[in-house]
């Protein structure tokens, strides 16, 4: 077992900052940190385990002639062209001459990021973008270097950036399949699609093991169970790059990518970023198999992670990145970051990280113009010493591999290459085959009582719901766009919503079929289809905070219990990017399918639910849960394995056509109270709380708070002592134009529960000086037009001078005007035109406030 203990304290000071949540999973105290100056009790808690990460047999073995290539490259190099190659920037943010001049190794394109910003470039566009970065890179007329770049992108399912694409299933869709070769073949489809693009590298495969469903990229895994995800990483790596023994990172291949190393989808209350608390034992034996599955394929990158592993962030975490992963496991690709990742490591910024190279990462992932910064500040670190030559030397050493075994440097250029600009191949029929057939399989039967399925096409259908001609909402976020919002049945081209495959097979076999989102009817149907679920969203915006399906607005259970009413028998078919607590839609359904996100190949749904027109089973279900389904609202971790395992229904739960129904309508409908419902939310105490940052804004410019004093046209904000050392902030506000002074998020926040619990938004305040105009308290959330203010002018003309008091807000008032508290972004902003000044202290959205709260909407 090796221990590091090496200089304990200057190696792990880091630890004597760990919170209290990750030092009570230790069974240590802060105090036991700071005072154990030996590596006894504490580093015995804290210590790694090596032997846990096997060394791997990696199936790609470093060539000796390869190597010495790589040698003579990096000989010729400049320190510019090395650290060149470690920069990835975005193509919103660089220029074709930008390239020409810097050189950089690889570039991006974000979702929803496309040529000349045009959502529907065509492929010739991607195309010529593809080759006019990568000759600007071969040039050698400003920085000397002719080492080709390459282009990397999210083809999470499918090349789902690219207007036509075939999209496929998301991956928890073809979890509930179990079909490994299925999933290599949609590999090798999606990198054929990407190669006819010109791009060389695929951010694939997301190999989270998701441990709660309320994290919003829980559709992104393909189970909460390691074994369906090692099994898989294997067969999507040699489906992107092809078998390591042949046609490896041939014409049709691309580079894959193994990701978010580590223990992404095991984050405490699946918060995205988080921290996960695994023990080391369990980050391998849950989190880390999809490594052991994709490397031993031959995968030639790997994405470092967002999240934190006991308060440590990942893309700085040296003992992750380098000693398990390319020490012991032997990974000698490189290593990639996340969107400005290194940016959320102490210490670091956007543009200013040397402890992320020296922790092992090799490509910055540095969207926006950070990037010029960062390549200026590395290379200043090479030069001090603080960054060795050596570590630079190894990450370059490793790109080069990877660019030599991909044959990067003898490949013709992307317009030129064997696929480049064959656009049949795009949603190609035979591509949207295989799509159809896995949403066939992907299809998990939950109730069916009295076998209402399969349907007869001749009967009289009436098909509801918002979801059933809507390929944007059954494709989900990373569809088009990143999340998935904002597009029509016109931006998938070739695809077929779910309404379009019933109507064929309706059509075709004689019956009758109308649709009305509404379930509205002409002539009463013999069965109605409603087809409704969660709205698409991707990362950070799909965390919630509990699985309770439409909280605090049942819509879609309205429709079914009125058709239900009417005498209608009622079959749901549920979208969704996780399995939700859905007790009461379940009990208002005699059949009830969870179809997850199906992407563009609506009709393979019908395949399964309609039999063919003399009666007999066209395709039966045989797609089963990789995801354990909630007995309640609040069980949003339960998980195969698990000590008193008691989900509504289990892993590898999926009835087939004549199986005998479990569910019947009398599931308990109650709402489940969460254990910390009545404790206060903290956005502000001392300082701004996480993921809440202060910001100003005066007129139309805005800023972050990063010093103790930060000013703009018509505000300053200063920080001031109230009980502590800086614990409050005074606002001077200048009445030269509107300005605010604000907590926000970049993602979306759900704070349905504080509205259940009468919470009311309350701030310790002092008035120093008095208001010439109104004041307001605003909340925001996501949506077009979404900020709200109330008018707290008459409360705050009854404060005494210079005296701390509580200024409060029903959260309700807020509510009544519009806010949607599933999606806020901004939960506290003082504002006025006016001239003023005030200090303010801890604010809180304080649980069974409302009533008594200074303005109350009750």
């Amino acid at each position: 077992m090796q221990t590091f203990k090496t200089n304990y304290l200057a190696k792990h000071a880091k630890y004597l900052m760990l919170s209290s949540i990750t030092l009570a999973t230790l069974g240590c105290s802060q105090e036991q940190v700071a005072n154990d100056h030996d590596v006894t009790a504490v580093e015995q808690k804290l210590q790694h385990n090596i032997d846990i990460w096997p060394t791997l047999e990696l199936p790609v073995k470093k060539d000796a002639v390869l190597e010495k290539k790589i040698a003579d490259i990096l000989s010729g190099m400049t320190l510019e062209q090395k650290v060149a190659q470690m920069i990835q920037p975005e193509i919103r943010d660089i220029t074709v001459e930008d390239m020409r001049k810097y050189g950089f190794g690889s570039f991006l394109n974000g979702g929803g990021a496309f040529p000349e910003n045009n959502k529907h470039a065509t492929p010739a566009d991607w195309i010529k973008l593809a080759e006019d970065l990568y000759q600007a890179s071969i040039d050698d007329s400003i920085d000397g270097s002719t080492i080709p770049t390459i282009w990397g992108t999210d083809a999470v399912h499918g090349h789902n950036n690219v207007i036509g694409a075939t999209l496929f299933p998301h991956n928890i869709g073809l979890g509930a399949a179990n079909n490994p070769d299925l999933i290599e073949e949609i590999a090798a489809i999606t990198a054929t699609e990407v190669m006819v693009t010109g791009i060389d590298w695929v951010f694939a495969p997301t190999v989270a093991v998701v441990r709660d469903d309320r994290w919003g990229r829980t559709y992104e895994g393909y189970s909460e169970d390691p074994e369906i995800v090692r099994e898989y990483s294997a067969s999507i790596v040699k489906g992107l790059q092809g078998p390591a023994d042949q046609d490896f990172l041939g014409d049709t291949r691309v580079i894959s990518t193994v990701k978010h190393f580590l223990g992404d989808g095991g984050t405490i209350d699946g918060d995205d970023q988080g921290n996960n608390i695994a023990s080391e034992q369990e980050l391998f034996d849950i989190h880390g198999q999809g490594y052991v599955g994709g490397l031993s394929a031959g995968a030639q990158s790997v994405m470092a992670s967002f999240n934190s592993w006991h308060g440590e962030k990942n893309h700085g975490n040296e003992y992750l990145l380098t000693t398990v992963l390319k020490d012991k496991m032997g990974f000698d690709g490189f290593v990639v970051g996340d969107w400005n990742g290194h940016g959320q490591i102490p210490g670091c910024t956007n543009d200013n990280c040397a402890q992320t190279v020296n922790a092992g990462l090799d490509i910055f992932m540095v969207p926006t113009d950070a990037w010029k910064p960062l390549y200026e500040n590395t290379i200043a670190q090479v030069k001090s010493g603080e960054i060795s030559q050596a570590r630079i030397d190894d990450a370059v050493s490793r790109i080069l591999r990877v660019k030599l075994r991909a044959g990067i440097f003898d490949k013709p250029s992307p317009a030129k290459r064997a696929l480049s600009g064959k656009t049949e191949l795009i949603g190609a029929q035979a591509h949207r085959d295989v799509a159809r057939q896995a949403v066939r399989e992907s299809l998990v039967l939950l109730k069916n009582k009295d076998n209402i399925l399969p349907l007869n096409p001749k009967a009289n259908i009436l098909v509801a719901g918002d979801g059933a001609d809507n390929i944007g909402k059954q494709s989900g976020g990373w569809s088009i766009t990143w999340q998935g919002t904002g597009n029509t049945n016109a931006d998938f081209p070739g695809g077929t919503s779910i309404y379009d495959g019933f109507k064929d097979v309706v059509n075709a076999a004689g019956g009758n079929i109308e649709l009305s989102v509404a379930g509205e009817y002409k002539a009463k149907p013999d069965v109605a289809v409603v087809v409704f679920g969660e709205e698409p969203y991707a990362e950070g915006i799909g965390d919630i905070d509990n699985l309770d399906y439409q909280r605090g607005n049942k819509k879609d259970l309205a429709l079914l219990n009125k058709l239900k009413a009417q005498g209608i028998p009622v079959v749901s078919v549920f979208i969704s990017g996780r399995p939700m607590w859905v007790n009461a839609e379940l009990n208002a359904s005699d059949a009830f399918v969870a179809a997850w996100l199906p992407g563009s190949e609506g009709n393979g749904v019908s395949e399964v639910l309609f039999t063919k027109a003399d009666g007999s089973i066209n395709y039966d279900f045989t797609g089963k849960l990789s995801f354990s389904w909630p007995k309640t609202a609040t069980q949003a971790v339960v998980n195969r394995n698990d000590a008193n395992y008691a989900p509504l229904l289990p892993y590898g739960f999926g009835l087939s056509y004549g199986d005998k129904n479990v569910l019947a309508d009398d599931l308990d409908e109650t709402v489940a109270k969460s254990a910390d419902a009545d404790k206060a939310m903290v956005l502000f105490e001392h300082a701004a709380k996480a993921p809440w940052a202060m910001n100003l804004i005066s007129g139309d410019k805005s800023s972050g708070v990063d010093s103790s004093i930060v000013e703009l046209a018509s505000i300053k904000l200063k920080t001031m002592d109230k009980d502590v050392q800086e614990d409050a902030r005074t606002i001077t506000f200048k009445g030269t134009e509107k300005a605010m002074v604000s907590l926000r998020s970049t993602f979306v926040e759900d704070l349905r529960a504080q509205i259940e619990n009468k919470s009311a938004l309350t701030v310790l305040v002092r008035k120093e000086q008095s208001f010439s105009d109104k004041v307001f308290l605003e909340m925001h959330c996501d949506e077009a037009n979404c900020q709200y203010s109330i008018d707290v002018t008459s409360a705050m003309q009854g404060f005494t001078d210079n005296e701390w008091q509580e200024l409060s807000v029903d959260l309700n008032c807020f509510v009544e005007q519009g806010l949607n508290p599933a999606r806020v972004t901004l939960p506290f902003g003082i504002a006025t035109s006016g001239s003023g000044q005030l200090s303010f202290s801890t604010i809180k959205l304080q649980p069974n406030k409302a009533d008594n709260a200074t303005v109350s909407c009750q």
